[in-house]
């Protein structure tokens, strides 16, 4: 391959990966072009500053640097973060009109009440009532459910028949464009369901107005090992230093997008985990404690708040770390800013490995020398939001749901009377 071929693949492959059915993502991704002067592709693993490149330079790793945020120079990370933050501000004062046809449905698949509900609101959407003939997706495990009762929502009328699908998670992840507009279930909601018909026949006529939450891009760096190199070597010296191509220290196994946290603890371990904080290219701390959580302000109100953090609106552009069980007396929750890629590892004289899990689902074990990194996700969580209601709805939340500062109101003083 000469060249010439090889740089008219590389901008297929680019041209492909720009090619997304998320509205809010072609946003990002026009908003990106339009900047100048700003350039978020050919960063690679071995050398994220490349300011001048040649036609050979930019076939290196691609795919790469279109993908991972962590790849990106602090300028492009700050220039990311404006971008987002103002697209947001833009569409949340504004209605978006979508044609919608297919319908995902996520709900709880565990729990009775909540599927009876999700029936309810697939059942409204199959009706021939309804002016488009929408077709519903839900969970695989629901197929069989007695609850749900799937046979008998299409035995309600022939129309049905083929509209009723479901979703796996190989779906979701291979072919997200299927679905037009999702419906949740108790995750994330701001609608009284009871309302559920006038929300839904409202946001599909009239429109909708989105919010833009942080995500985290997390990626497991695995050590590589070498002979004659397994003593005496130092996380710190290794992540702060400079790599050369002949000598890289790590090598990427696996990515997540992560909208609550990321948590480094120490697993079934019996002992405390030794855990090293990294932000940018500065050693932050060394953490004594059963583990870290780095939470996004839409996670603030989970683990993290359960382990002492603060409380954080949806909309902050931060990245709150806090130590669980932290073996000191001095460690207290922190915020920084999104710009920062943070990286979390086991340094290689710990005592035992930790683990890494990702929004409390995928569960990844940290040898000694391997750490994880994270930083804002190129691609922000959309989510519907109550029309005028931004602020007002988060604050009812915690009260309705933490009871965040409910106390009983102190009297105030009366003045004796004279008689």
């Amino acid at each position: 391959m000469n060249a010439r071929d090889g740089a008219r693949l590389a901008q297929q492959r680019a041209d492909s990966r720009q090619n997304t059915a998320c509205f809010v993502h072609q946003l990002l991704e026009r908003q990106r072009k339009a900047r100048k002067g700003v350039t978020l592709n050919h960063i690679t693993e071995d050398n994220k500053v490349q300011d001048k490149l040649d036609d050979q330079a930019k076939l290196t790793d691609d795919h790469e640097s279109t993908t991972h945020s962590r790849l990106l120079t602090k300028r492009q990370l700050s220039e990311m973060a404006w971008g987002v933050r103002e697209l947001s501000k833009k569409l949340g004062s504004i209605r978006l009109k979508l044609k919608v046809k297919t319908v995902f449905l996520l709900t709880k698949a565990h729990d009775e009440t909540l599927i009876g509900y999700t029936r309810e609101v697939a059942d409204w959407l199959l009706s021939n009532d309804r002016q488009v003939r929408y077709t519903v997706y839900v969970e695989q495990t629901l197929e069989n459910n007695r609850r749900f009762d799937a046979k008998g929502l299409l035995a309600q009328d022939s129309s049905r028949e083929g509209r009723l699908k479901y979703w796996t998670n190989e779906l979701c992840a291979k072919r997200p464009q299927t679905f037009d507009f999702v419906v949740t279930v108790c995750f994330l909601t701001k609608f009284d369901y009871e309302n559920f018909p006038d929300t839904l026949t409202t946001s599909f006529r009239d429109g909708v107005t989105v919010s833009l939450r942080l995500r985290f891009e997390g990626t497991v760096m695995r050590t590589q090992r070498r002979d004659g190199q397994k003593e005496g070597r130092d996380l710190v010296e290794e992540l702060i230093g400079e790599e050369g191509e002949d000598s890289r220290t790590h090598a990427p196994d696996g990515s997540f997008e992560i909208l609550n946290d990321i948590v480094v603890d120490r697993g079934p371990n019996p002992t405390m985990s030794a855990i090293e904080v990294f932000g940018d290219d500065e050693h932050f701390t060394t953490v004594q404690a059963d583990g870290v959580c780095v939470a996004t302000p839409t996670g603030s109100t989970a683990y993290n708040l359960a382990a002492g953090g603060s409380l954080c609106h949806p909309e902050n552009p931060v990245i709150l770390v806090t130590a669980i069980c932290a073996h000191t007396l001095s460690f207290r929750p922190i915020i920084l800013p999104d710009t920062i890629v943070l990286r979390v590892g086991v340094p290689y004289d710990a005592r035992t490995s930790s683990w890494a899990s990702f929004d409390g689902r995928e569960r990844v074990e940290l040898h000694p020398g391997d750490y994880v990194t994270i930083s804002a996700s190129r691609y922000p969580f959309a989510n519907v939001m109550p029309h005028g209601r931004r602020s007002e709805d988060w604050v009812s939340s915690i009260s309705r749901t933490l009871q965040w500062n409910s106390r009983q109101r102190q009297k105030s003083y009366q003045e004796w009377s004279d008689e």
